[in-house]
């Protein structure tokens, strides 16, 4: 019920809506119980041609009574029949029940309305909070998960969320209402009967709790494995090149097979449990229905008045509509189940806690204005420490290359300044103050950051350079484009600056993605640029065009340059030479090449080659 709440939470002004809801529901129930109410005198005139002769007098005074009700519409019943006769009288019931239908009908659609709102207005909000949840947590989050669980839990989780909201607003919280008043309605009739019908019930109710007890467990089974489908998908076609170059395509078949099987068979038996569930209800309410068919009969044969014949049918009537009601609030329960494993599922993402996260009322970061330090700073993903101890310096305007064989450290220890991940131990400074003590948001608000491989969006070239820049103008966007060289092919593209670039800038060559990825961070014009392997990915030409692009762009601003290719980064104010975690030599170029160590073979290595 907790997790129910919490769903239903996420629509605006949920106490008046369901409020409305339950009143529209109750006015709803209560023309669908009258019309049914108006079956018992139809049939006492097919029952009873002759009615009455003698008008039954009014109640003297009020009473809120079975009795007084009954006196009063009898008067008035036998009144009508007399008057207008047996045939007129029994065209007027007819003309009732068809107005009170459509009454009963009116209401039940304003409140199926109201309960649609809720739904989407549910799902709407629910979607934003997952979506702004997992954007707010740290990158080693993302290393950590799979893409496509997430992706289901945006997409096929909130479908089951969605289904579960709108069945359980009209089965779960509509239907109660229902069988009340109809319940109220057979007691009404005969207190006896209706007696005699409730010790009977509680046999449908438990077979249908056990039911529903069992699907709970399945249906979370079913949605990890949706999952887990999604991921495969989604690995697939990102990898499709790969797959076809070694031949996998049977090894990915075999992968999906295996896991769409395994979804089968969990959501065979989860079908198989729901479709029991009515056939069994069914069954059960039929074999309660020759009970009191039986019972009741009797009652009515005894000659005791205790029943009338009319009445006794109109017992019936209201107990054979109650039988749908029953059903769908059972079907309502096990829809619910479904929807709230899901929702558990949801909120699990929506509960974690960032581990990089701004300090309450943290200052911003106005402006950089000396250095960035790396103070004692040791690092650890798990145990094993990725870096050891490091203290490096970089001042306003210079730059810092980090150079060292591939698993070194290089990456982490650029990440560590934009806060993508904290220190284990020490702590990184801009300005003589921990970036821990700014606001996360405007430190990286001063970092431009260009990676190997160019994060490119299925957008237009316009709104890529632009992206997360919403308000600047197209002169703007031209003159970054020219200084990462790249204005000249992208004029030469079919639109221009409003060319699709496809998905990852897939209509690009590798050296215009990069060089758009460049014009981006020009347009940022950040202070601090984190240039990780830029170039490595490209052949000689784009190097040349790219690498021209870098220098235009970290000319005045602070630059953290990682790269294999050394040639780039002669350049570099002071050159890091990262190897196990740990800075083994730092200096210039000159300095570093006259000495006999690690860097110098690196570079007699690529000379070489």
């Amino acid at each position: 019920m907790k997790i129910y709440l919490r769903i239903l939470s996420y629509a605006p002004g949920l106490v008046s809506r369901l409020i409305k809801f339950l009143v529209y529901a109750v006015l709803g129930v209560a023309f669908s119980a009258a019309y049914l109410a108006l079956t018992i005198p139809m049939l006492k005139i097919l029952f009873d041609s002759k009615v009455s002769a003698v008008v039954p007098p009014l109640p003297i005074s009020f009473e809120l009574s079975k009795e007084y009700f009954q006196k009063t519409f009898d008067h008035y019943f036998i009144q009508l029949v007399q008057d207008y006769g047996h045939h007129t009288t029994l065209l007027f019931i007819c003309l009732g029940i068809v107005v009170l239908i459509i009454i009963g009908n009116t209401f039940r659609y304003m409140e199926r309305m109201t309960a649609s709102r809720i739904k989407v207005d549910v799902v709407k909000n629910m979607r934003m909070d997952i979506f702004s949840s997992v954007t707010k947590l740290h990158i080693g989050y993302f290393n950590d998960q799979r893409k496509g669980d997430l992706m289901s839990r945006f997409t096929n989780d909130m479908g089951e969320v969605e289904a579960s909201v709108m069945n359980s607003l009209k089965s779960v919280m509509k239907e109660p209402i229902t069988i009340l008043v109809y319940i109220a309605v057979l007691f009404s009739i005969s207190v006896k009967l209706t007696l005699f019908t409730l010790i009977l019930l509680p046999v449908t109710a438990g077979v249908v709790a056990e039911i529903i007890k069992r699907l709970k467990k399945r249906a979370r089974q079913s949605q990890e494995s949706m999952g887990r489908i999604v991921n495969i998908l989604d690995e697939t076609f990102s990898g499709m090149r790969v797959i076809m170059a070694f031949n996998a395509r049977n090894f990915i078949l075999k992968k999906i097979d295996d896991e769409t099987s395994f979804h089968r068979k969990v959501n065979l038996s989860i079908s198989r449990k729901n479709e029991l569930s009515s056939p069994l209800s069914e069954v059960l309410g039929v074999i309660i229905v020759a009970v009191i068919l039986y019972y009741g009969g009797n009652l009515v044969l005894g000659g005791s008045g205790e029943l009338e014949p009319e009445a006794f049918m109109g017992f019936l009537v209201f107990y054979a509509s109650l039988i749908q009601p029953a059903k769908n609030f059972s079907n309502g329960i096990t829809s619910l189940q479904k929807g709230t494993i899901a929702a558990e599922r949801i909120f699990n993402v929506v509960d974690i806690q960032s581990a990089i996260k701004s300090k309450p009322n943290a200052p911003e970061l106005k402006t950089f204005q000396s250095a960035i330090t790396f103070k004692n700073v040791s690092f650890a993903y798990d145990t094993e420490k990725v870096l050891k101890n490091i203290n490096l310096t970089i001042e306003k305007g210079k730059t810092l290359a980090l150079v060292g064989p591939s698993g070194g450290g290089k990456s982490t220890l650029a990440d560590l300044v934009p806060r993508f991940y904290d220190p284990t131990e020490g702590e990184v400074l801009i300005d003589g103050i921990s970036l821990k003590d700014y606001d996360l948001e405007s430190i990286r608000q001063h970092i431009g950051v260009v990676t190997q491989e160019s994060i490119l969006f299925n957008d237009t070239i316009f709104n890529n350079i632009a992206f997360g820049m919403p308000h600047v103008g197209e002169a703007d966007v031209i003159q970054a484009a020219k200084i990462a060289n790249a204005h000249d092919f992208i004029s030469q593209t079919e639109n221009g600056y409003q060319t699709f670039i496809g998905e990852r800038g897939s209509k690009l060559s590798g050296g215009q993605r990069q060089r758009l990825s460049i014009a981006r961070a020009v347009l940022k014009n950040p202070p601090i640029l984190i240039l990780d392997e830029a170039t490595s990915a490209l052949d000689s030409e784009s190097e040349k065009l790219v690498q021209e692009a870098l220098f235009n762009l970290m000319k005045n601003r602070t630059s953290i340059v990682i790269a294999h290719r050394l040639s780039t980064i002669q350049h570099a104010n002071e050159i890091a030479v990262i190897q196990n975690g740990e800075v083994a030599e730092r200096g210039t170029h000159e300095q570093l090449n006259s000495a006999n160590g690690l860097y110098r073979k690196l570079v007699s290595i690529q000379n070489t080659d």
